[in-house]
């Protein structure tokens, strides 16, 4: 389709929406117990025991709910401990993520009650006192940057560019992430990092490119998966070791993963705002670049762009913008509220007013975004509306996450790439 030029100079934040509904916020009377009979070193070494967060019965006696109690072990200077699960806040009510501190002990404590399948990453910001407490309008804004890892919980993610890890809690109905962890046995792809210079965005970046153990000496021409936020996926999340086991299990064939680095927060918002300059680098500089090395597939039915958040809105408009290079779209989370402003959602606008491509479309976004869900769900209607039979569009319990993201790409390779997947038909 005929691609306008989209909106510049709008705000590079997504739009204050307030939280439609209260944090399920519940206390947990069992710790509140526990912290009372228990002296404080007993208590502390049942829960380094058990891990934390706690997790326990639903109060309700719901069986596919569970109670979840964050703790934070307090110092007699500690004057309060933010709980920050993903997108599990109000931010009109900031002080409603704040633990309460059991009486006479060292035990902080906030629970939440969650469907079984609920999984996110969460940091624990912690006022030992230095912070400016007479100052209301400073306060909250400092109190997010005096972030910790929980020290109970051993399981914890890579953060964005170079931030400190964040804390995991995973129930017992959430997605799998086996495929996230090495296995014996597996054969290896390589991963390799270059610098590529662009002209048409007039910088240069970091790509690393994964090849498939075997698939350069297959003699084949290979699918291609171009996965934005480079630097976060590789360095950070490892997605070879996850490409390596999907391949090894036949669930995808041998392919080629490229993944351009994001230049910092101020790039990233200049060239993932639906630029057709950055698209234009994936088109005509980042694929010739590979395909001079490697054999490439030129079938777009095999050609895989995948994002998330901005890079989710990315990877949508790449796709309606050169049909004939990226035939699948893989977005999770994708802001497709932008801009924020006049002209709001413009993507699902140009969507709407053009004819049907043949583009295969792999959406996801978290019910717990409620900023990002209702632009998600308009894509997905229009795209209906339009007659892409080939949609498929899930929602997971979780956030704005990384955590979450990791298993809705798994999912939407096998999707788009795996055995028995063809390519769609042009409107």
């Amino acid at each position: 389709m005929t691609v306008t030029a989209p909106p510049s100079d709008t705000p590079r934040h997504p739009p204050r929406v307030p939280r439609p509904s209260p944090v399920p916020r519940v206390t947990d009377e069992r710790v509140v117990r526990r912290a009372a009979e228990l002296s404080g070193a007993e208590f502390w070494q049942a829960v380094e025991r058990e891990g934390t967060p706690l997790t326990g019965p639903d109060p309700y006696g719901a069986a596919d709910h569970a109670l979840v109690t964050f703790l934070w072990r307090g110092s007699p200077a500690t004057r309060a401990v933010l709980v920050s699960p993903n997108k599990l806040a109000d931010p009109r009510d900031p002080a409603g993520n704040l633990m309460e501190r059991v009486p006479g002990t060292d035990v902080w404590h906030w629970s939440v009650r969650m469907r079984q399948d609920w999984h996110a990453t969460y940091t624990l910001c912690v006022d030992e006192g230095d912070g400016p407490a007479d100052d209301a309008a400073a306060y909250w804004p400092w109190l997010r940057t005096q972030q910790r890892v929980d020290p109970f919980n051993p399981h914890s993610l890579a953060s964005r560019w170079g931030g400190a890890p964040a804390s995991c809690v995973v129930l017992s109905g959430a997605p799998d992430s086996t495929e996230w962890r090495e296995r014996p046995g597996v054969p290896r792809g390589t991963v390799s990092v270059h610098t590529v210079r662009s002209a048409l965005v007039g910088n240069e970046r970091r790509v690393w490119r994964y090849v498939a153990a075997g698939g350069a000496a297959a003699g084949a021409e290979l699918p291609v998966l171009v996965l934005l936020d480079g630097e976060m996926w590789q360095p950070g999340l490892d997605v070879a070791t996850a490409l390596d086991n999907l391949v090894a299990d036949g669930r995808i064939p041998p392919l080629v993963a490229l993944l351009p680095e994001s230049l910092g927060a101020d790039t990233r918002w200049a060239e993932m705002t639906c630029d057709p300059r950055f698209t234009g680098f994936l088109t005509d500089e980042l694929l010739p670049w590979a395909g001079a090395e490697l054999p490439l597939t030129a079938d777009p039915a095999r050609t895989v762009v995948a994002g998330q958040s901005l890079g989710g809105l990315t990877a949508a408009y790449a796709a309606v913008s050169a049909p004939g290079r990226f035939g699948c779209v893989l977005a999770q989370s994708g802001s497709f509220w932008w801009p924020n402003g006049p002209g709001a959602q413009w993507l699902t606008g140009r969507i709407a007013e053009s004819p049907r491509l043949p583009v295969r479309f792999r959406l996801s976004a978290g019910e717990q975004e409620w900023v990002a869900l209702p632009a998600n769900r308009r894509l997905r209607d229009t795209l209906a509306a339009k007659g892409y039979t080939d949609v498929v569009y899930r929602e997971f319990n979780g956030g704005h996450d990384y955590l979450c993201w990791r298993s809705e790409l798994v999912d939407g390779l096998c999707d788009l790439l795996g055995p028995g997947t063809a390519g769609p038909s042009a409107g």
